[in-house]
């Protein structure tokens, strides 16, 4: 391909005028190898053929453009490529198009949501966005939430909140309960907020890996004898090893007759939940004090979108709020940098608000509905004489060989996962109770029924 030469002095930065033709070159150069990238995905796989990316640091004088974009292609195509079919190990789908444009927009606009002056338009697209979410999962008119960069740090958001809104913010017997198969990242929100290992509390689960409300209840009241005060329990929307749905209703009772914050991990099926969806249990999200939503999982909203939703907005003004001294706002206007943890924030909602613009509600529906289809499907013809699985109603499925000792699985789960990556299929080997497992996650949209059998040809 030609490229018109390009005068790298004149592009640090957009011009304030004129055509911007030196930016559009770069754009549509980048695009190009990107979009070739994508179409090349069948014969290259899920994970590139040579891992030895070449990583380059600055020098004294900078490179050409000729020089980056040998060096861009080298990047992409040294990367792990969600948009091919074997793509089926994680919760990475591929990007929702239209959410690529989204990103585009984010980095030229270069807004800053600490702030409703230096984001005014965007500023508002997160709040309607995010009142949306709230109006669809049944939450109050008090209700609203902010967008974070992860679930992660959403959890961590709506944790802090509820131990602020408890009292507790100070007190070293404060502690929070969560299910032995919530996500492993809730050890981290305990050591930010400054808690010891005893300050969570693993609650058992029972054999579908849902959270037991008889243990729950006996946590409840050991913490209670031993001077503990609680100031939230998690409730997991599907987990990461089965995507189990814990019974929030039942939670939820509990929670209310304690005056307990209730929380809801709904990083990975919480998107579910503003449909209408046969799902036992999913729809009693309302019932929550707060809830994480993670559209980048399944939707296909590029990284990173989370949002979460709190059935009163003063609660996270009332624990974050600072007054950004050096920010002019005006009376009744809310910096959105004074929701959360985070100060500034790229203009992710964009992303967001494009795709679900674009799918609208019957789009969001086909698209999760369309991965619990593969789910079952994948789950109805894999060996039941062959296979012990484990699932639970989204679109995870773990599984391992009947009768085999904990060696033999774990060599088998390293053995076939190598043997299936060959054939251009990528499963996850997940630790999980001290014992490897195969799973299968069925958000890739690309991934037809054909790839499926091509797969269980491969197990069965």
């Amino acid at each position: 391909m030609t490229v018109d030469p390009i005068n790298k002095s004149e592009i640090y930065f957009p011009s304030y005028s004129g055509s911007n033709e030196s930016l559009l070159i770069l754009l549509n150069r980048t695009s190009e190898i990107m979009c070739k990238w994508f179409s090349d995905s069948e014969k290259l796989g899920p994970i590139p053929i040579d891992n030895n990316f070449d990583c380059s640091v600055p020098d004294e004088n900078g490179m050409s453009a000729d020089v980056l974009f040998s060096e861009i292609e080298n990047l992409i195509y040294s990367s792990f490529n969600p948009v091919h079919p074997g793509s089926l190990a994680h919760l990475d789908p591929p990007p929702l198009i239209i959410s690529i444009l989204g990103d585009l927009i984010a980095a030229g606009l270069n807004n800053n949501l600490l702030a409703n002056e230096l984001s005014p338009s965007i500023s508002l697209l997160e709040e309607s966005i995010c009142n949306w979410f709230s109006q669809k999962l049944g939450f109050p008119k008090s209700a609203g939430g902010i967008a974070a960069s992860g679930g992660t740090l959403s959890n961590l958001n709506a944790l802090v909140a509820a131990r602020n809104h408890s009292g507790l913010e100070a007190d070293p017997m404060a502690v929070y309960l969560i299910s032995e198969d919530a996500h492993s990242s809730f050890a981290k929100c305990t050591q930010i907020m400054g808690l010891g290992k005893n300050n969570l509390i693993k609650v058992k689960t029972d054999n579908n890996g849902c959270m037991d409300i008889i243990d729950l209840k006996k946590s409840i009241y050991k913490c209670s004898k031993e001077g503990k005060r609680i100031f939230s329990i998690v409730a997991t929307l599907g987990t990461t090893i089965r995507g189990a749905i814990d019974p929030i209703e039942r939670i939820s009772k509990i929670c209310k007759e304690r005056n307990i914050w209730l929380h809801i991990d709904g990083s990975i099926g919480g998107i579910f939940s503003i449909i209408n969806s046969p799902i036992n249990g999913i729809s009693n999200v309302n019932l929550a004090n707060s809830i994480t939503i993670n559209p980048q999982k399944i939707l296909g909203i590029t990284k990173t979108s989370s949002i979460l939703i709190v059935s009163n907005i003063e609660v996270l003004k009332n624990t974050f709020s600072t007054g950004l001294p050096y920010v002019s706002a005006e009376n009744n206007v809310l910096n959105r940098g004074e929701l959360g943890i985070q100060g500034s924030r790229p203009a992710e909602i964009i992303k967001l608000w494009l795709g679900l613009r674009f799918l609208g509600m019957q789009g969001i529906a086909t698209v999760l509905n369309s991965s619990i289809e593969r789910r079952i499907f994948f789950e109805n013809n894999l060996n039941p004489e062959k296979y012990d699985l484990y699932s639970g109603p989204l679109h995870i499925i773990t599984f391992l060989p009947k009768g085999m000792n904990k060696n033999e699985t774990d060599e088998w789960t390293l053995n076939k996962r190598i043997s299936l990556m060959s054939k251009n299929f990528m499963l996850s080997r997940p630790l999980f109770k001290n014992r490897y497992f195969l799973r299968a996650v069925m958000g890739n949209y690309n991934t037809g029924e054909s790839h499926i059998n091509d797969l269980l040809k491969l197990l069965n």
